[in-house]
C-alpha cells in the first residue's frame, strides 16, 4: 500500500528538481512520486522519465500542456494512489529525519486504525544565499503527536497560518472536498490551504521540521515585484475562498476551526489589498471595487466581518498611503523571516 503520494509539479525545473526527487526517494515503495511536467521547454521531462525508468514502482510521470501550478496539483491528485497526498514544489525538498518520522507516524496510525484526516508539520524557509533558515512551527497551536479535533486548536495570531507546505491531507478528504485549483493562476496554494479544511475532522500535529522551502530565486512568486504585477490572480484566489464557505458555515465550525478560518481570511485579504494597492491605476481601483461588490452581494455577513477585521486598519486611508503602509508591513515581515 502506498502511504503517501507526493506530487511534484515541474516547469523548466531541470536545474533543481533532482534535489527534490532525491529527498523523496528514501520513502521507497511505501510512497509514490508523481512528477508533473507542465509544458516545460528544457530537460525537465527527460529527467522525470529517467527517474521513472530507474524507479518504476515509485515514480510516475505526467506530461501535459502548460496549465500552471494548480494544474500540476490537480493532475497529481487525480492519479494519487496514496492514502495521503502531499505537494512538494520542484525547487523545495524534505528533511531526511523528519521524513522517516512522518512515515513512521502514518504507518503506526494506519495499523491502529486511527489515521487522521490531516497531518500538520513544521516547515523551514531555507535561505540559500547565506545558508540561514527560519522555522515556521505550530508548537503550542495543537497538541503534539496526538490525533484530535479542531476544538483542541489554539488561537493563531498576526500572519501565522497553515500553509500548503505544512499540510498533508488524506487523499479521500481532498477528493470529497471537490478541490480543483484554477489553472494559469499563481497563489493557488492559498486555496489548497483553506477550502478543504472543514472536511478534515481529525488532525495530528507532528512536531517535525519536515518541509524545506527554497528562498533565493528572483522569479519566485513571493517576490514583491511579481506580486504587484499579478494582482488580478490574487483577487481570483481570494474570491475562490470567500465563495467557498459562507459566514454562517464558518461560524458553525466552532471556536477552533471557525476562528482559524476567519483569521486566515483576514490574512488573505490583507495580502490581496497589498497586491492591488501597491500601485495606483484606474484598472486597480475598479478591480478593488468589484472585489468588494462581489463579496458583499454573495454574503453580507462575511463582507461586514472582513471589513471590520485586519482590513479596518487600512481601508479608510487614501489609496497611495494605504499602498505604502501595506508594502512597508510586507517588507517588515520579509525582514523577520528573510523572505525574498
Amino acid at each position: 500500500m502506498k502511504l503517501i503520494t507526493f506530487a511534484v509539479p515541474c516547469y523548466n525545473s531541470q536545474e533543481y528538481m533532482r534535489k527534490c526527487i532525491e529527498s523523496l526517494l528514501p520513502g521507497g515503495d511505501e510512497v509514490e512520486i508523481v512528477i508533473v511536467n507542465d509544458g516545460s521547454k528544457d530537460a525537465t521531462l527527460a529527467i522525470a522519465n529517467e527517474y521513472r525508468e530507474q524507479y518504476p514502482t515509485i515514480v510516475r510521470v505526467v506530461d501535459q500542456p502548460n496549465g500552471g501550478h494548480g494544474s500540476g496539483v490537480n493532475a497529481g491528485l487525480r492519479l494519487a494512489a496514496g492514502l495521503y497526498y502531499k505537494v512538494v514544489d520542484s525547487d523545495d525538498w524534505v528533511d531526511a529525519d523528519a521524513y522517516m518520522g512522518l512515515l513512521s507516524a502514518v504507518r503506526r496510525h494506519l495499523e491502529e486504525g486511527v489515521s487522521p484526516d490531516l497531518y500538520i508539520v513544521n516547515y523551514v524557509y531555507e535561505h540559500v544565499a547565506d545558508n540561514t533558515r527560519h522555522v515556521s512551527s505550530y508548537r503550542g497551536k495543537f497538541p503534539a503527536n496526538e490525533i484530535c479535533g479542531w476544538d483542541r486548536a489554539k488561537a493563531f495570531h498576526y500572519s501565522h497560518m497553515l500553509l500548503m507546505h505544512s499540510l498533508i491531507f488524506r487523499t479521500d478528504v481532498l477528493r470529497r472536498s471537490g478541490l480543483v485549483l484554477p489553472e494559469h493562476t499563481f497563489y493557488v496554494d492559498d486555496i489548497f490551504s483553506y477550502n478543504p479544511l472543514p472536511y478534515a475532522k481529525t488532525v495530528c500535529f507532528l512536531d517535525l521540521d519536515f518541509y524545506r522551502y527554497f528562498i533565493g530565486r528572483a522569479d519566485q512568486s513571493v517576490n514583491i515585484v511579481n506580486m504587484v504585477k499579478r494582482y488580478e490572480m490574487q483577487i481570483r484566489v481570494m474570491l475562490s475562498m470567500t465563495d467557498c464557505w459562507t459566514y454562517d458555515e464558518i461560524k458553525a465550525q466552532g471556536k477552533g476551526l471557525g476562528k482559524y478560518m476567519f483569521h486566515a481570511l483576514d490574512n488573505y485579504l490583507m495580502t490581496t489589498l497589498l497586491f492591488i494597492c501597491a500601485e495606483d491605476s484606474p484598472e486597480r481601483r475598479k478591480a478593488y471595487a468589484e472585489m468588494w461588490r462581489h463579496i458583499g452581494e454573495r454574503d453580507r455577513k462575511l463582507y461586514k466581518k472582513l471589513r471590520r477585521g485586519y482590513a479596518l486598519l487600512v481601508i479608510g486611508l487614501p489609496w497611495k498611503l494605504r499602498g505604502k503602509i501595506l508594502v512597508w508591513g510586507y517588507k517588515q515581515l520579509c525582514k523577520r523571516i528573510k523572505l525574498g
